[in-house]
């Protein structure tokens, strides 16, 4: 961090040292600055409710501000990029009433909704509720963060909300140390105005009702002291206002003076005269919200609400500067540093969460981000790693270019390829492939360009593949980078057949096969793939979550995977809370390392929509349902980013509001569990869905087909899946069609039956296990349908059992053939079967094998 330290006199203004530049006006701006009376607040059916875990982390996040903090209240507010301040405290002292309240230490409950975040603080005597929202909606005037607090007391009180002022820019901008403050008299209350030695950095922090703290006069000796706000509730006159706490920061640029900070003061009034209005367009854009954006109804109302907070997840990483929208990787509370967890925009973490938005049906925020890191391709066709929400900021010897972090990573490029691709097809928007074509044909070239040892594969010679360290030296070609130049050469072939470039059609398809070639190399006599290969052609034969990405796409592109599949599925990958990234009976496993052995959702997506595209429903549903639990696990509606491989416990720094973990609740479940593929361009919908078997029905709404939406209803009828699609409107759709035209008529309803398997069959639901508990489990690791059985093999904990539910899809007269389904490897017990594992030690398997007759 670089500090610049100020050599220019000081003089004193109300006790305090101030730089003399600063002259805060006296004045009373326009308009009163008096508590607010009391609107509703939402209570929707998306409410997360829950005592509070005090050092659990929680965050409030928008396109222009975050309030990022623990369970108690020990919040720090963010005027994107600048953190205003944190460490809020509150406490209370009630009339006759001798002992002080300590606030944070009685937080209760955590409600957490969309539109807005409340902590309850709850003592005998007074109920102090503190209220949180980002403004949104298109036509919301309003910036920053707002908090405001609702009391209920039995007697009159003052409540002291203390803070320490920050003032600091996001790394990696320069800091300018601890701000000063002086106190501004507006109207019923006042507010802080602090200065730092940068001129141009200045903001206030103000409150109606208030007045301030003590500020420690010149005479004292040198100490950081938090200010004060002290809030005079009175029961008989406040009971049914809200008391807003607004800060405003300096955005134009301009130096600070007397008219700049009344200028200030007007904005900071009028945002809290205006906080009805300003609440009331952010509650109407969440209760808009899935007007025109994918929701599902099943039999579990708990996977319904996941799918729907993992929208909100995503939509609350959109960060707005400069007139630009882009997605930022994840939110954490900062403490002691400027950096908000991943609070900054990042080019994989994008790119890789572009499938879910593509999947739900957000035209415009895929085409947004794109178009943002499309502005940023380097001029020989390299996509950008990471960009500060200050990287636009930095001037002279400090500069975003020079720093080695814009580019650092390898697998941004090929992965815009793939979802420049996955956006045309979804949205069929041909003018974005025409207008950004020279764009991915250079991203390509680029790729292409970049083999440093002749065989015609990208490799990690242009920066990180996956890992970032890697015992005992770094990757020379990764799998997982081998994968996505796969993945990305099938991509641009497609893409070059709808801009009519039939050469590079030829040329990436017959590339495709080649890497295809090289990726099969990769398999080692036990039947796993190798993490790399090194230049001098020998492997580094380490079993990976990574060549799960082969299988992204397209489940034709990892030769015999069998041995992968089942290994992500056993103990040595899949713990009860999600996927390990190594096996954990490599020489380099570390279940708390970020790269060799810790549980990121990210590898849990990737595993449980490869066994879905391998047809092994199970183990797909097994681990989409490991990251759907975790929306409630620690930051409430969020999915964390990382977790220790060894015991359900999020590693310290992981941040708790995470990007792509999101997601991959999302793309599973939409790509996978109901096996929605949309194709845009040619009006075409393919159905692969994997209901569980303990599922009756599903219905997926606003199914996004370029402009149009479709209802999917998935209904049991015996032997089938019958799928009906509907639309409003006409239009034509073709349902599981294969041919580059749908010549279909247009419709507003079209059905499609599907054959079930003869008998299926579903784990017991599980649920997270409890904080530091270790991989217990059972779980199904292979498994294998054919027209006359069904062979599963399944592991658990030595000496114990496990029931799997079972169902017969068997035609008529299914009395008689469901009585004569021979089982081995099982107890029947009525719809059940009981699964004892052998005895021994650790984790053993079982095979069971049901057949039924002809």
């Amino acid at each position: 961090m670089i500090k610049a330290i100020s050599r220019r006199r000081r003089t004193l203004v109300f006790g305090i040292l101030l730089a003399p530049f600063v002259t805060p006006s006296l004045s009373t701006a326009q308009g009163t600055f008096q508590p607010t009376p009391q609107f509703p607040l939402s209570d929707g059916p998306l409410v997360i409710r829950q005592a509070v875990q005090p050092q659990h982390p929680f965050t409030v996040t928008g396109s222009t501000g975050a309030i990022l903090g623990l369970q108690n209240g020990n919040v720090e507010l963010w005027a994107l990029p600048t953190k205003v301040f944190s460490n809020l405290h509150l406490s209370a002292e009630l009339e006759g009433y001798t002992v002080p309240i300590d606030l944070n230490a009685a937080a209760a409950t955590i409600d957490v909704q969309p539109d807005h975040t409340t902590i309850t603080y709850s003592h005998a005597a007074i109920t102090v509720r503190q209220h949180m929202f980002i403004p949104a909606g298109d036509s919301n005037p309003a910036q920053s963060a707002i908090i405001f607090f609702e009391i209920q007391s039995i007697r009159p009180a003052v409540l002291t909300i203390s803070l320490e002022p920050a003032m600091v820019l996001e790394w990696p901008a320069p800091s300018f140390g601890r701000p000063s403050a002086s106190w501004l008299p507006i109207g019923s209350g006042g507010a802080f105005v602090l200065s730092t030695d940068n001129p141009a950095i200045f903001g206030m922090v103000g409150m109606p009702n208030a007045t301030s703290g003590p500020l420690a006069p010149y005479q004292e000796r040198p100490q950081a002291l938090p200010l004060q706000f002290k809030l005079h509730f009175n029961p008989s006159k406040d009971q049914h206002h809200f008391f807003p706490l607004i800060a405003e920061v300096n955005t134009s640029g301009e130096k600070s003076s007397s008219a700049a900070i009344a200028a200030m003061e007007n904005r900071l009034v009028a945002t809290s005269n205006a906080l009805p209005e300003i609440y009331r367009q952010t509650r109407d854009y969440y209760g808009h919200f899935f007007t025109d954006r994918l929701t599902v109804h099943t039999p579990d109302p708990h996977f319904d609400v996941a799918m729907q907070w993992a929208e909100i997840a995503i939509d609350q990483t959109k960060v707005r500067t400069h007139g630009e929208t882009g997605l930022v990787a994840g939110w954490y509370p900062s403490f002691d540093s400027a950096r908000p967890g991943f609070g900054w925009y990042f080019g994989r973490d994008t790119l890789w969460t572009l499938y879910a938005v593509n999947s739900y049906g957000d035209k415009t925020l895929a085409k947004q981000a794109l178009e943002f890191l499309a502005k940023r391709q380097r001029a020989d066709g390299k996509m950008m790693h990471e960009f500060s929400l200050t990287a636009d900021d930095l001037h002279g010897d400090l500069n975003w270019a020079t720093l080695g972090y814009e580019y650092a990573a390898a697998d941004a490029t090929p992965l815009f390829i793939m979802a420049v691709a996955d956006y045309v097809n979804s949205a069929g928007d041909l003018d974005f492939l025409r207008t950004h074509w020279d764009q991915v044909k250079k991203a390509y070239e680029f790729d292409r360009a970049h083999d440093s040892d002749g065989d015609g594969v990208y490799d990690n010679s242009e920066g990180t593949g996956w890992v970032e360290a890697w015992p005992p030296k770094m990757p020379h070609q990764e799998i997982y980078l081998a994968a996505l130049d796969q993945a990305s050469s099938q991509a641009i072939a497609g893409l070059a057949t709808l801009m009519q470039d039939q050469p590079l059609n030829a040329s990436a398809t017959a590339q495709s096969k080649h890497i295809a070639d090289v990726i099969a190399l990769y398999k080692q006599g036990d039947g796993s793939y190798a993490f790399s290969r090194s230049l001098d052609g020998t492997f580094d034969q380490t079993s990976t979550i990574f060549p799960a990405v082969a299988l992204w796409t397209d489940k034709e592109s990892l030769p015999a995977p069998g041995t992968m599949l089942s290994l992500w599925a056993s103990h040595h990958f899949a713990t009860d809370w999600g996927v390990r990234s190594v096996n954990d009976t490599a020489s380099v496993f570390d279940p708390i390392s970020y790269h060799q052995g810790s549980v990121w959702p990210l590898f849990t997506g990737w595993a449980s929509l490869a066994q879905y595209r391998a047809d092994r429903p199970l183990a797909g549903y097994a681990s989409l349902m490991r990251n759907v639990d975790l929306t409630w696990a620690q930051d409430p509606g969020f999915i964390t980013e990382v977790l220790s491989g060894r015991f359900f416990q999020p590693l310290g720094r992981s941040s708790s509001h995470q990007l792509w973990s999101s997601a991959m609740a999302l793309s599973p479940a939409i790509r996978g569990l109901f096996g929605i593929d949309v194709d845009a361009v040619h009006h075409t919908v393919r159905l692969q869905p994997h209901l569980p078997a303990s599922w009756d029905f599903a219905e997926i709404r606003n199914v996004r087909v370029g402009d149009d939406l479709y209802e999917i209803a998935i209904k049991r009828e015996r032997t089938h899946l019958v799928a009906t699609v509907r639309s409003a409107q006409p239009s034509v759709l073709c349902l599981n069609g294969h041919d580059e035209t749908c010549n279909d008529k247009a419709t507003t309803s079209r059905t499609i039956s599907l054959p079930l398997p003869p008998v299926e069959v579903a784990l017991t639901e599980q649920q997270l296990p409890e904080a530091g508990s270790p991989t217990s489990q059972p779980r199904v690791i292979d498994e294998s349908y054919q027209p006359e059985h069904l062979s599963l093999t399944l592991e658990g904990i030595a000496g114990t059992t496990t029931d799997l539910y079972m169902r017969t899809n068997l035609p008529e007269p299914s009395g008689k053939r469901a009585a004569n389904i021979k089982i081995d490897g099982a107890e029947r017990v009525g719809d059940s079967l009981r699964v004892t594992f052998p005895q021994g030690s650790g984790f053993v398997s079982q095979q069971v094998h049901i057949s039924w007759p002809k």
